[in-house]
């Protein structure tokens, strides 16, 4: 009997490896990906680089050149007119606004009174664009007031950013950590992607199997447990590959771009310290911008790309095994995709949840104790705990004992989701023409 379960799950995953659409997609999406990224990419550049203008009536003796012409935004200036027709030129024209600068006896008075007409709501960007050249004139007035000259000012508005360093020396780069959230972010939303798109599979492959009544034959030669555990394992192992497919796909390609662009691997693998002066202790004060790109690129690469491909099948699989146990149990339990809807959401909500709660707490602290918390309950740790692992695992990163944790209680989870979900399969699989409720589940639980 125990020799049918490797039967069943070689079944599962051929269906699923040899099925036109699955081979189309596994092939297809990573060019798809690519694909959308520079088209995003290239969308949001054709956007920005829309041109946007302004008109400006200045009826003060100030601001008369303040207003400079940007890549982003062109001022115009109307001079021998009224207001009202500036306006309505403006307006025909299609401009984005006109900035009127009334007639006061101080810079003070002019600022507070000036105004921005425009058709439609303005986007923030140009108001603050506004806005700054505003606040920058006040400022520099007021400090002259004070007795600051016009050096001291330009002064004055330098900006000042502090060098950062670990206790071993090696210089920080500031964004850093959001950057490592963010892989972090995409490999979690990877695993919720496919646990809802495999639990899918799983779930429509026991309803089709249901409706047709072959369920029948086939139950009675293996047992209701075996068959469930062959889809869920079958179906697990075509997602496996496909993975593996993309991983391999992914890397061809980014070695393709780098040799494309080329680039200089040994220059940005190269475990260079943090850039000092002559003396050789003290970091520099004014890194150029080669310097920090490079430690950019070198903090990108020190990220452990096989650890967390590693511990990304570790977590799907382990994840997945406790989502598709619930599918094949809702798929057993109904008779057409149409009555899941009821029980489909429950299901989805902590997969949401741990999306979205793990963006917000990850990207803020993630050692805090909802990060921590949601890394280690096992509906969420799938993808939390992928969201902090690009930290690294041991000192600086994620604590070992979490990991483990995390994954002790994901497999003990299984263990008692699947006993569960195995007396619904049992008994709902052979139930026919009739919608049940959550009050029956629970009485199937018992038998």
């Amino acid at each position: 009997m125990n020799r049918k379960l490797p039967l069943i799950i070689k079944r599962e995953y051929l269906a699923k490896v040899r099925n036109k659409s699955f081979v189309i997609m596994t092939f297809l999406s990573p060019v798809l990906m690519v694909g959308m990224v520079v088209l995003i990419a290239y969308l949001t550049k054709l956007n920005d680089s829309e041109k946007k203008v302004v008109g400006i009536f200045n009826e003060s003796d100030y601001f008369s050149t303040d207003f400079n012409t940007t890549e982003s935004v062109a001022y115009f200036r109307f001079f021998d007119l009224d207001f009202q027709t500036a306006k309505d030129s403006v307006e025909q024209m299609g401009y984005s606004g006109l900035l009127h600068i009334p007639d006061n006896s101080s810079l003070e008075e002019v600022a507070k009174n000036a105004s921005f007409y425009s058709k439609d709501a303005p986007s923030t960007m140009l108001l603050n664009r506004i806005e700054s050249v505003f606040q920058d004139r006040l400022r520099e007035q007021r400090l002259r007031d004070l007795g600051v000259s016009s050096a001291d000012f330009a002064s004055v508005g330098d900006d000042f950013e502090i060098n950062t360093t670990t206790f071993s020396g090696q210089q920080n780069v500031k964004g850093i950590n959001e950057i490592k959230a963010g892989i972090g972010g995409a490999f979690g939303y990877l695993i919720m992607m496919f646990i809802i798109i495999y639990g899918g599979f799983v779930m429509r492959s026991v309803i089709e199997e249901k409706t047709s009544r072959i369920i029948e034959v086939i139950i009675s030669s293996v047992k209701p447990f075996q068959l469930m555990m062959g889809k869920i394992i079958g179906t697990a192992l075509a997602g496996v590959t496909q993975f593996t497919i993309w991983m391999i796909s992914a890397g061809l390609l980014f070695l393709m771009v780098i040799a494309f662009l080329d680039i200089d691997m040994a220059s940005l693998t190269a475990g260079q310290d943090m850039i000092k002066n002559a003396t050789g202790d003290i970091p520099s004060p004014i890194p150029t911008a080669d310097d920090t790109i490079k430690l950019y690129s070198q903090e990108i690469f020190k990220i452990p790309i096989v650890m967390l491909s590693f511990c990304f099948l570790i977590y799907f699989i382990l994840g997945y095994l406790i989502y598709s146990s619930i599918y094949a149990a809702i798929g057993a339990a109904v008779d057409n995709e149409t009555d899941t809807q009821q029980f489909i959401f429950p299901i989805i909500l902590p997969l949401m949840l741990a999306i979205y709660v793990g963006f917000f707490s990850v990207f803020s602290n993630p050692h805090g104790p909802i990060a921590v918390g949601f890394s280690l309950f096992p509906l969420t740790s799938p993808i939390v705990m992928m969201m902090r692992l690009p930290e690294g695992i041991g000192e600086g990163g994620v604590p070992i004992w979490q990991v483990i944790c995390s994954i002790v209680l994901l497999i003990g989870t299984f263990i008692g989701i699947v006993w569960l979900a195995a007396k619904i399969y049992r008994v709902g699989i052979l139930m026919y023409g009739k919608k049940p409720s959550y009050k029956e589940l629970y009485k199937w639980l018992k038998y």
